[in-house]
């Protein structure tokens, strides 16, 4: 007997990749549902080559079902994780509402998936930042041989991660910009067209944003409290993916050699490190890929023990559908869950 799995938020850029990547690894679903809000009940998504229509979240009873993938946003995860939970059925939510919570499991599959069993204090697994996830992935097998004491990550992060309204802002502000048109901001407090914001989320007393913050508290939770992180995020005019340039300080002495052939070896990620124009990996690139590709291992020179490198992932698979769906995988593998019995 397979699984019951709904997807909250379906109708949204993360809720669509949650359903391609579920039929694209062949989860073991007898049943996955679509839940939007009442705006979209009826609209049809893709799952494979099925189409389902939407449901409303608000009436759909989780009595039967076993994992509900959350991608509905903060304050829908605040109202309803809880519900869901507490009716027996896991929920995994890509929103920032639960991933600081002590009781709620923080997890990177490649990373920490030891600490999957913990959800049972609420039922509730939380899926990190799309900046975090592949940054995590990329620093743990080097962090395993070497120990990570500081980092200094410069962020590139595409539109895709502000939503759909934000790729439709960077489409129509370049056609304009072509045309000769009046650029319109909406989504964003400046022009994204053609130019660099170096701003997501809002900002902090400190000066640094919701993002930058988010950044270093995730790392500390996920892979070690003792790391120093400080981030620079920058949104950037592509559509997808995100990449970011990243030094690293570490405890023991390690070379860029050395952390080729670790990397080269470790889950979730592939080395595309060529010293010759184009021996690297950009975001195009990795737009529809599941792994965090890592370029440029160089030494850093100003520290000792350091090394500099360039990342880059799909922040709508490896930054959050895919991650949830890994996270599912994960408690199937570790026979944390199974098929509940269904309701009559």
């Amino acid at each position: 007997m397979g699984f019951k799995v709904a997807i909250a938020g379906a109708t949204g850029n993360v809720g669509r990749e949650m359903l391609n990547i579920l039929a694209e690894r062949r989860f073991p679903a007898d049943e996955v549902i679509p839940l939007a809000s009442s705006r979209s009940i009826g609209v049809e998504v893709s799952y494979g080559d099925r189409t389902l229509k939407c449901r409303h979240l608000d009436t759909y009873d989780f009595s039967d079902t076993d994992i509900c993938l959350m991608s509905a946003g903060g304050s829908v995860s605040k109202e309803w994780s809880p519900k869901i939970g507490a009716l027996g059925c896991v929920v995994i939510d890509n929103s920032s509402a639960w991933r600081y919570d002590a009781d709620v499991p923080l997890i990177v599959p490649e990373v920490n998936a030891h600490a999957l069993p913990e959800f049972t204090k609420r039922n509730i697994i939380a899926n990190p930042n799309c900046s975090t996830a592949q940054l995590v992935v990329a620093l743990k097998p080097l962090h395993d041989v070497a120990k990570v004491k500081r980092v200094v990550v410069s962020t590139y992060q595409s539109v895709s991660g502000a939503g759909k309204d934000a790729m439709d802002e960077l489409f129509a502000q370049t056609r304009a910009v072509f045309v000769s048109d009046q650029v319109e901001n909406k989504k964003f407090p400046k022009r994204i067209a053609f130019n660099l914001i170096p701003q997501i989320d809002v900002f902090m007393e400190d000066g640094y944003t919701k993002e930058e913050w988010k950044m270093m508290a995730e790392t500390k939770k996920i892979l070690d409290p003792k790391i120093k992180l400080v981030a620079t995020c920058v949104r950037v005019p592509v559509f997808i993916s995100h990449s970011e340039s990243v030094n690293v300080e570490f405890e023991k002495p390690i070379t860029p050699e050395e952390a080729r052939d670790i990397l080269r070896d470790a889950p979730g990620c592939l080395v595309i490190d060529k010293h010759e124009p184009g021996g690297y990996i950009t975001p195009h690139e990795a737009a529809g890929e599941d792994a965090t590709y890592i370029s440029r291992i160089r030494e850093d020179a100003t520290v000792e023990n350091g090394l500099a490198f360039w990342c880059v992932s799909d922040n709508l698979r490896k930054g959050a559908a895919l991650n949830a769906v890994q996270i599912a995988e994960a408690l199937i593998a570790q026979k944390l869950i199974k098929p509940r019995a269904k309701a009559a």
